[in-house]
């Protein structure tokens, strides 16, 4: 599984961060994808994330 996030789209509101640190970190005030894989024991928080995130800029591959 895979995180992708937009970019041009995310807010930096932080929200990914706090629910997944796993796969998730702020990087001049825009959140990036630090795993090029999702670990399997962050799958379900990782996808969490990506359905709370205000602006839905994160999207998941399987």
């Amino acid at each position: 599984m895979k995180a992708i996030v937009d970019a041009d789209e995310c807010t930096g509101c932080e929200l990914c961060t706090q629910t997944c640190p796993e796969v998730f970190e702020m990087q001049d005030d825009i959140a990036v994808v630090t795993a090029n894989e999702v670990p399997a024991d962050a799958e379900e928080t990782c996808r969490q994330a990506a359905e709370e995130c205000p602006v839905e800029c994160i999207s998941i591959e399987e």
